[in-house]
Order: structure tokens, then C-alpha cells, then sequence
């Protein structure tokens, strides 16, 4: 999408004139040199010619598939190295190859203070020093001495144990420790409410769990006497060493001290490395429609589904850089640095908070994790994404006249390149450059999971930050695995064909109209099948019968309730959701996730969700304005008052849904599938409020429980 160009006619002609000259001279040396580089001395062509070529056929010819990537039509992939099929044979292959290379990264705390804002909030803000590093010899020392020391204070092989810890160095370690002595390790996110965590402790029958200091005393102290089987806590930090004021029965550990336990000769015992067959991590779901699930997932699916993921990842090695931020109890996050331990990458430890020089937790003036760290590769959801693309053209509105033509000029012109399939240095040294700062100056993958990516954001990532955005598609229940586009197809709007580890086919649904022999594109329920689809849900039989089964050949499949097409190259969109479709009382079809996504990209709209009653005629919509454009628009219209009595007012009530019908037509939605009515909710809507997940997804029975009176409102009730 171009930015609209209403620039002074002398600015634009010197623009073009300045482009013409610069790409004559360029042009030539570029064309020989992308000849040179093409394998086969072809030069790369047009956008458009790169996407018609084929990324994945239907092996048997039929139009629901089973679709698998070119090179993989004949055999899956199911592992990166032979013999290396569990776990702890990745982790070992890895320090035998890069022993004294930096391994896992974490910043030094220098200092820490307390800030008050305008509003009379307290923030903490903290400056950070340098990373300090660990190497892959000595993350393989601390995590067999933690496995030892384990063993030592009571777990047993197969007998589950789990970890409910911030992203950071020590969780790899455990996890690590875990795989060595097949421990399987039950993964719990951070932000899970007091209930959902007892549910999972008590289902998977632990008794030693990893955790940190704050979410002992915030979140885990409160529940341990619903628990009665746990035992043992360790808590990864180094102070304080004595934990009074606990329960009988419960002891308190220091991962230090369980390491030095581990160490010692007399607990040296013989380890039982597990089978390819065994189970790694039972992974909880956040919960986004009800109580989590525990996902059992086996080392070799764990192996196959970063074994495709990897593929698409060019030139990937020891060289490179990747930030962890996201949580590690994420399948994306926690697949995407096993990727990388795999391939000898260093690892640096970050967190939302602190993740650029102007996030929350960083001091005005000191460094945030991107610019020291300055990585290579990184992985986010769609949400930072969108984040970041509305908070740099909120900056561009903001620019004098001269450099927002430059900006929009550049932009534009880099655009018109892409086409083409051209690079644009000039415009990336003299106009995209501090943008790219934004991440470190140094990105060359950007990988987008956990939800679909709007095709503005993924354009507009594209070309500030002068890299790709590998927009994939796949699920807990598939390892994470599924589809990744490649990082040369810049295409919008779709995520790829299926990875080298995986196969997909289209399932009729024919209640909600979508049919394999669709015209122009084939459409249905999307199946996953291969290695990566994992053994199923802990202790749910039932479930597991509706959402997995085995074919004939011995393919295991899982039945993702998501709705795709496939296009004529093999390229996998998606473009519903069974859950997320709803029928109106006149019959009409509404998809809430589509309503959704058209709606985010416009600039009022922080979050929204959509929401619709199968008895009632029309739509409505629960919405967290953006601050600066709801204050700007109160302002043109003279409204006064506070932020929460703004978002309660009816006039900006009225005022934010004549924007957002605005944006609604400007998408193409159907009259029908446009809010009628919305409530603003001043509180944004984050993992800590229960609303969302730790990836983001709405949670829309929370959501819905908590707008109930807003939804009687609407529609009309008392």
C-alpha cells in the first residue's frame, strides 16, 4: 500500500531526478551482480514472476491435497543430523561443534530506581550494562550438574516436573537439564491466573517445580496449598538462600545450590537418555477458550518441527544473533531458539519492557537490549508489529514538510523497487537507516507467529526495516510447524507453503461454505499431517478423538479448526475460523478474526473485538482506543474530561465509530460485517488483565464476561 503523496511538485521532481540518475548508474553493475549470484544465471525478476513459482504441489494431483513443499514431495524431513533425534543430542551435538562459542546472553543490572510520572504513577526504570555471557561448554556443564542435583532431591525419569518462569538464560538451562535426564517438563506461562496454574500442577501430578523469585512471591506462594503433591521448589536466582514462612512439607532451593548438589562425586549416577519417542514437554496452552490444555509433545516432534522451520531460514549459523524476549512457554519462542542453540547461534535474553531505547522499564538516556545486543534474527507477534508500524507513521505525521516527503517519497519508491525485485540501498542508508536502529541496525529475518500479520504492517516492516518478514502459520499441537513463506516471496496476506517436516490438506466445511473444489482457489478446514503433529492432549481422551487422528499409511494428523486456501504456487493463506464464525439472525455469515484484522490497521484502534449474538441482526464491538489519536480527536471537538471519562462519553463513543465504519468501508467489508455499535475500554488489554494471551489471541469468553453489561447495552437490554 503507497503512502498518499501530497508533496510540493519541485520536491518530487528533484526526488525523481536525483532516482533516475542514481539508478542508471547502479543499474547495470546490480543486474550483472544478480545474474552472477542466481545459481542457475537467470536474474531474480518481478515480484509477481517470484510468486507464481511453485513452493508446494498436491502429491496426488487433487485439489484438498496433501500439499508438501517442492523438495520434500517424495520423504519428509524428520531431523536436522542423523542420529541426532532427542533433545539432548541436539544440545550435545551443538557444544561439541561450538564449545567455546557465546552461547546465552543476559544484560548486568547497574542500577534500578523508581520514577514518578506526570499522572502520579510509579514506574521502575533500570539501566542495563553489557551482556554477559555464557558459552555452549558451559551451558552444557550447568545444565547436567542442574539434572544431577534433580535427580539427586527426587525426580525420576518420566515423571513430569515443571517450570513456571520469565523468559531468561536459566529456563534454556533447565529445560536443557530436563531433556538430558528425561525429565518431561510441563511449561506453564508467567502471566496464568492463581486457578489455572493449580489445575496443571495438580493434572500433571509434579512435585518439583522451576520458577523466580517474583512469581514465587506474586503468583505461586498463594496457591501451594492447593497443591499438595509439590515438594520441591527451585527458584533460579542466587538470593536470598533461606526461605522461611513456607508450608510443612515444602522446601525452598536455590538453582546454585542444586547444581553444586548435582557436582558431587557421591551423586555422580549413570543417566537414562530418553527415546526419540518420549515425551519432552507437555506445553499449556494459554487458555484462549477456557481452561489450558497440556499439549504432550515427544522429542522427535519437537526435532522435526525445527528441522522445517530451519529450512526456510537462509544461510542460518553460528554467525548469527537471535533476541528471546517472547515467553519460552510459547511453542513460537521455544522452538525458535532450540533452532538456534542448533545451529550455534548466540542467544541474548531480553523482555518486552526493555526491549528498545524507548520501552517502559529502560531510564531516559541508557540503552535498551536491541541496540547493544544489535541481532540478527528475532521473532515476534503480530501485536509488537503493529505496535511499532503505528508508533513510527504516528512519527512520520509529526515530521516537518520536507522530511516527511522524503520519507514518503523513499517509501514509495522502495515499493515500486520491490516490485521488481530490486534493493534500495540509497533509500536504506539515507532514509530507512534509523528506523532500522529501532531493532539494532542489524536484522536480516524478522519471523511473524501466534496470529495473522495485516498486510500493511507486513509491508511496512519490509521496507524500514530493509529485511524480510517471514509471516508463518502453526499451532502448539503441531510443534509451531506448519507453513513459513520465504523470505524472497514479499507477497502479502499469505504464510507459505507447508515446511519440509509437514504436509497439509483441505477438509470440507461445508456448513460454513467452503469447499475443495472452490473456484478460483481451493478452500477448507486446514490438516496438518507428519513427525511434528505431537501425541495429543494430556488426560483428554475425548478431545484428542475430535482434534487428532491416523490415517491409513500411519500419518499422524491434527485438525487446526482454521479455514485456508491454497493458491496456485502451493501458498497457503488463511482466511477464517471456525470458532470465530457466527451466523446473524437474517442468516448472514460473520467472521469476528476477519472484522478484526481489516479494523486494527486503522490508527484510532489499539485492539479490538469484535462480537456478535447469532439471535440478534447486526454487529457490535468492544475497542481500546489509542491514546494520542482519541485525545486528538476529543480536542477537535471540544470534549473535555478525563481519559476514563472520555471512553465512557457517548459523543466519542459515536465520534470513534463513525472513524472505524470509515475504515470498515475503506477495507471492503460487507455492510453487515461492520460494527453497529461500540463501547472504548480505557484499560488496554494485556496477558496481566486476563483478556488476551501471552501471544496476544483475544480471550473472547473473558472478554465477553467482562463487557456484559456493555453487550445488554448495545443490543439493547436493560
Amino acid at each position: 500500500m503507497k503512502q498518499k503523496e501530497d508533496l510540493n511538485p519541485m520536491l518530487l521532481l528533484l526526488f525523481h531526478l536525483m532516482v533516475w540518475i542514481y539508478t542508471f548508474i547502479t543499474f547495470l553493475p546490480s543486474y550483472i551482480l544478480s545474474w552472477v549470484s542466481r545459481p542457475d544465471g537467470g536474474c531474480y525478476g518481478s515480484e509477481e514472476e517470484r510468486a507464481k513459482r511453485a513452493k508446494a504441489r498436491s502429491v496426488l494431483g487433487r485439489p484438498e491435497g496433501p500439499y508438501r513443499a517442492v523438495s520434500a514431495t517424495k520423504r519428509l524431513v524428520t531431523s536436522l543430523h542423523p542420529g541426532v533425534d532427542t533433545l539432548d543430542k541436539v544440545f550435545e551435538h551443538a557444544a561439541t561443534r561450538f564449545p567455546r562459542r557465546d552461547c546465552l546472553g543476559t544484560r548486568e543490572v547497574i542500577s534500578e530506581e523508581d520514577e514518578r510520572q506526570s499522572n502520579g504513577k510509579v514506574f521502575k526504570k533500570v539501566v542495563l550494562g553489557e551482556y554477559c555471557w555464557l558459552s555452549y561448554e558451559e551451558i552444557h556443564t550447568a545444565a547436567s550438574q542442574l539434572g544431577s542435583g534433580l535427580a539427586s532431591l527426587g525426580q525420576r525419569p518420566k515423571n513430569n516436573i515443571a517450570i513456571f518462569c520469565e523468559t531468561r538464560a536459566e529456563w534454556i538451562i533447565a529445560a536443557q537439564a530436563c531433556f538430558m535426564y528425561n525429565f518431561p517438563l510441563v511449561t506453564l506461562y508467567s502471566t496464568l491466573g492463581g486457578p489455572a496454574i493449580a489445575h496443571a500442577l495438580n493434572e500433571t501430578h509434579v512435585t518439583h517445580i522451576i520458577t523466580s523469585r517474583e512469581l514465587l512471591e506474586t503468583r505461586l506462594k498463594d496457591i501451594l496449598i492447593e497443591v499438595p503433591r509439590l515438594h520441591h521448589i527451585i527458584v533460579v536466582e542466587n538470593t536470598p538462600t533461606s526461605w522461611p514462612g513456607y508450608p510443612r512439607g515444602i522446601s525452598v532451593h536455590n538453582m546454585a545450590a542444586i547444581q553444586k548438589l548435582g557436582d558431587r562425586p557421591e551423586n555422580a549416577r549413570e543417566r537414562k537418555q530418553p527415546l526419540p519417542s518420549d515425551m519432552a514437554v507437555i506445553m499449556y496452552t494459554s487458555g484462549s477458550t477456557g481452561i489450558p490444555k497440556g499439549v504432550m509433545i515427544s522429542h522427535s516432534n519437537i526435532i522435526a518441527g525445527i528441522t522445517g522451520m530451519a529450512e526456510r531460514i537462509p544461510n542460518l549459523c553460528e554467525e548469527d544473533t537471535y533476541i528471546g524476549y517472547l515467553p519460552l512457554a510459547h511453542v513460537l519462542e521455544l522452538s525458535a531458539e532450540l533452532v538456534c542453540i542448533a545451529h550455534g547461534c548466540r542467544i541474548g535474553y531480553s523482555s518486552p519492557q526493555t526491549l528498545a531505547d524507548q520501552s517502559t522499564k529502560i531510564k531516559k538516556g541508557s540503552k535498551g537490549d536491541t541496540s547493544v545486543l544489535q541481532p540478527t534474527l528475532m521473532a515476534a507477534v503480530p501485536e509488537i508489529m503493529d505496535r511499532i508500524y503505528k508508533n513510527v507513521m504516528t512519527k512520520v505525521e509529526e515530521m516537518n514538510c520536507v522530511q516527511r516527503t522524503l520519507f514518503i517519497l523513499a517509501y514509495n519508491y522502495k515499493l515500486e523497487q520491490f516490485a521488481k525485485g530490486y534493493s534500495t540501498p540509497l533509500c536504506d542508508k539515507l532514509v530507512f537507516r534509523k528506523i532500522r536502529s529501532l531493532l539494532g541496525g542489524r536484522t536480516r529475518v524478522l519471523l511473524s507467529g501466534g496470529a495473522p500479520l495485516s498486510a500493511a504492517t507486513q509491508r511496512f516492516m519490509n521496507v524500514c526495516f530493509c529485511c524480510p518478514v517471514g509471516q508463518g502459520y502453526g499451532l502448539t499441537e503441531t510443534c509451531g510447524a506448519g507453513t513459513i513463506s520465504e523470505l524472497w516471496d514479499y507477497s502479502t496476506g499469505r504464510v507459505g507453503g507447508p515446511l519440509v517436516c509437514c504436509e497439509i490438506k483441505l477438509k470440507d466445511w461445508v456448513e460454513g461454505g467452503y469447499r475443495s473444489t472452490d473456484r478460483p482457489y481451493p478452500r477448507g478446514e486446514i490438516l496438518i499431517g507428519g513427525p511434528n503433529v505431537t501425541m495429543g492432549y494430556y488426560k483428554r481422551d475425548a478431545k484428542n478423538q475430535e482434534d487428532f487422528f491416523v490415517d491409513e499409511n500411519g500419518q499422524r494428523w491434527f485438525c487446526t479448526g482454521d479455514i485456508g486456501e491454497f493458491h496456485d504456487d502451493g501458498c497457503l493463506k488463511i482466511i477464517d475460523r471456525k470458532k470465530d464464525l457466527v451466523k446473524l439472525q437474517a442468516g448472514e455469515y460473520v467472521s469476528l478474526g476477519k472484522v478484526e484484522a481489516m479494523l486494527k490497521n486503522c490508527p484510532l484502534v489499539d485492539n479490538i473485538c469484535a462480537y456478535a449474538n447469532s439471535d440478534e441482526t447486526y454487529v457490535i464491538g468492544f475497542l481500546v482506543p489509542n491514546q494520542k489519536q482519541l485525545l486528538a480527536l476529543a480536542d477537535q471537538y471540544g470534549i473535555r474530561g478525563s481519559w476514563e471519562e472520555l471512553c465512557t462519553s457517548k459523543a466519542m463513543e459515536e465520534l470513534a465509530l463513525k472513524i472505524i465504519t470509515e475504515a470498515a468501508l475503506a477495507a471492503q467489508l460487507e455492510r453487515f460485517e461492520i460494527p453497529r455499535k461500540i463501547c472504548l475500554s480505557p484499560e488496554p488489554w494485556t496477558p496481566e488483565t486476563g483478556l488476551v494471551t501471552d501471544a496476544f489471541k483475544l480471550k473472547r469468553k473473558e472478554l465477553k464476561t467482562r463487557y456484559q453489561d456493555d453487550i445488554e447495552r448495545m443490543y439493547g437490554g436493560k
